[in-house]
């Protein structure tokens, strides 16, 4: 009991479990299809893996903004959910529809007809270019697909449905990796394309995983389904105040993607020994560390879901219950990955000196997860749950731009310290971030209802 409210233990842990359980192996199986990608390129050669994980930055800045959108509009739908208000969720998801299609339609054209120009952003190596192209060009239209599915997703976790995302990521993940396997090496009769290969499947992966969502919702009458018309029976008030939210968490989401990808300029500039070490770690670590963000994802749900109701007590003291829980959880699946890097690193084709560094950068990722696990908790679930996305907003992108991304071009460029130990002076940002997020939790200001008077 914590100020005068008490938690029950087996109901909170039962809740818990079956929220965050299927949104953990949902984002294993996703770092999953990003580990196999990278293995099976990476059997290639360094040149393919460092060229793919440079073309993939691109799509990473857009997952990111589509991400932000659609957990913006999360914050939405869980208070919805509070009330079992369908009706209102469907009009949400509608808007996320429109702007994630209008948006991925640019980078679509981006990729699609200037590949060469999108390449040269992330590295000045010309063979690295001309072999990323290809990748960039075919994989455009994965763009398109992903404005479709994301918002689905987005809706049916934040309605506690998380079981079915999970389902539909497995038979994406098991047709691409199967596709993969065939396309890039010319197995089961297929012919043999490399890192064009890799782009082709997965494309047909993304087509599966439209084809498995729309089952899922149509096919199985799921509540959130209904007539195309209710998703757009929205008026501008309605539009106003869930845009003015999903604002903050797309910029703060496309931010940092970009972020994230000019670090990768900086390191991507280091080399492609330096790079491919650094990608081989990134893919060894989201597969391990991907899963401890079930527990920002579920703080969503679960507070949204009680401010929505107007039990501001209780959310606050929910909310340190899980923060704890996530944690603890961040630090053993740290611990884990450290302890079976050996055989993950095997997987990859790398020089000698390749392996040290990405066994140098997995020890510094270990160190730092409990504290990015902290930042994503606080960002994603507690802030997003009560509508505070404009102060995580500017928290985060502030400390990436104004610390992160200079110390990575100083230790890379101006300093030449080898990969590990500009990946180490970059987590500088994380422990800044940490202390003025825990800060802003404490001060409660990031509990609101935001569907009041809708």
């Amino acid at each position: 009991m914590e100020n005068g409210i008490r938690i029950d233990n087996r109901q909170f842990y039962r809740t818990l479990l079956a929220i965050a359980v299927p949104i953990a192996l949902q984002n294993l199986v996703s770092s999953s299809f990003t580990l196999v990608d990278n293995v099976m390129v990476g059997r290639l050669g360094e040149l393919a893996l460092t060229s793919t994980g440079l073309a993939t930055q691109v799509f990473s800045v857009h997952w990111m903004m589509i991400f932000g959108f659609c957990t913006g509009c999360s914050t939405f739908y869980s208070q919805f959910w509070g009330t079992r208000d369908l009706p209102n969720i469907r009009k949400v998801l509608g808007i996320a529809w429109t702007v994630c299609c209008g948006a991925s339609l640019l980078f679509f054209c981006a990729a699609a007809f200037a590949p060469h120009w999108v390449l040269s952003l992330f590295t000045n190596d010309a063979l690295v270019v001309e072999t990323g192209t290809g990748y960039i060009r075919i994989a455009a239209v994965n763009f398109l697909l992903i404005a479709i599915c994301q918002p689905v997703v987005a809706a049916l976790r934040s309605t506690q449905q998380a079981k079915i995302p999970l389902y539909i990521t497995i038979i994406a993940f098991f047709t691409n990796t199967i596709l993969n396997y065939g396309l890039i090496f010319g197995h089961f009769g297929l012919p043999r394309l490399e890192v064009k290969g890799a782009a082709i499947a997965t494309v047909i992966s993304r087509v599966v995983e439209l084809g498995a969502t729309l089952y899922f919702v149509y096919g199985r009458k799921n509540p959130i389904a209904g007539p195309l018309r209710d998703f757009f029976a929205f008026d501008g008030e309605f539009v106003t105040r869930v845009l003015k939210n999903a604002a903050a968490t797309t910029a703060n989401e496309t931010l940092w993607g970009a972020g994230m990808a000019a670090q990768n300029a900086a390191y991507g500039r280091m080399g492609v020994t330096a790079y491919a070490a650094y990608k081989a770690a990134g893919s060894i670590a989201d597969f391990f560390l991907m899963a401890c963000f079930a527990t920002s994802s579920a703080a969503l749900v679960l507070l949204g879901e009680q401010l929505g109701q107007g039990n501001y007590d209780y959310a606050k003291v929910l909310s340190r219950k899980l923060m704890h829980v996530g944690l603890a959880f961040s630090v053993f699946m740290a611990a884990l990955m450290y302890l079976l890097r050996a055989p993950f690193v095997g997987l990859f084709t790398l020089t000698d000196e390749a392996r040290l560094w990405t066994n140098r950068i997995l020890l510094i990722t270990a160190l730092c997860q409990p504290l990015q696990n902290h930042n994503a908790f606080q960002i994603c679930g507690t802030m997003r749950s009560g509508g505070d996305a404009k102060f995580a907003a500017i928290c985060e992108v502030a400390t990436v731009w104004l610390i992160r991304v200079p110390l990575s071009f100083f230790g890379a460029l101006v300093l030449h310290l080898p990969i590990y130990l500009v990946v180490l002076l970059a987590e500088a940002e994380s422990a800044i971030k940490a202390v003025i997020l825990y800060a802003r939790y404490r001060s409660g200001k990031w509990i609101k209802n935001m569907i009041e008077g809708l």
